[in-house]
């Protein structure tokens, strides 16, 4: 991941702050979600996909500030997980 954690490493734009939805397995209170709709990781997602499990679905890169891990936050539409964005 690039020096800046908050930047999303598969297209470089500044990623959201998100708050998981309260029936979740997370257990942090805040990650950082990149819901830019042309990042190639999101892009190639859908192809992926369907590609291997028949499924109409992709995912976005997120990070856990409290863990420092990051991985696929899955996602059925474009606006999928948006509700969740925290505005700051």
């Amino acid at each position: 991941m690039e020096n800046n954690k908050l930047n999303c490493p598969h297209c470089g734009q500044k990623m959201t702050a998100w708050k998981a939805p309260d029936d979740s397995t997370w257990t942090s209170a805040l990650q950082y979600v990149c819901f830019n709709d042309d990042c190639p990781y999101y892009v190639k997602g859908w192809e992926w996909m369907q590609q291997q499990y028949k499924h109409r679905a992709s995912y976005r890169h997120r990070y856990n500030p409290e863990t420092e891990h990051s991985g696929p936050l899955p996602v059925w539409s474009e606006n999928a997980m948006k509700n969740f964005i925290v505005e700051k």
